[in-house]
């Protein structure tokens, strides 16, 4: 096997593992400490399976948007602000979003 061939399929074997670690992220990073908070991430910062209109990770469209949502240290997130929420912070679901 030549040395560029060889290089390229090492560059491709640590970019398919990077990229398996990546997608196991989301999973490991909720534990019992964490929480998932709806209405409280900013346009594309959201974690995975923000609803519909959305695919995953980074794809909310708005700040604060009431399908959206962040990990946060657990007990935290009905405390956190929410310009959509009907209470005006984060909730514990998905939420109907309050008129502007």
């Amino acid at each position: 096997m030549s040395q560029v061939h060889s290089n390229t399929v090492s560059a491709a074997a640590l970019a398919l593992a990077l990229g398996a670690a990546f997608l196991a992220l989301p999973a490991a990073a909720q534990s019992a400490d964490n929480e998932k908070c709806y209405g409280v991430a900013l346009k594309g910062k959201n974690e995975c399976a923000a609803g519909p209109g959305t695919t995953c990770a980074g794809t909310s469209k708005v700040d604060h948007q009431a399908n959206a949502w962040s990990l946060v240290p657990k007990g935290t997130c009905e405390k956190t602000a929410s310009k959509t929420s009907p209470s005006g912070f984060g909730q514990l679901q998905a939420y109907t979003p309050k008129k502007a």
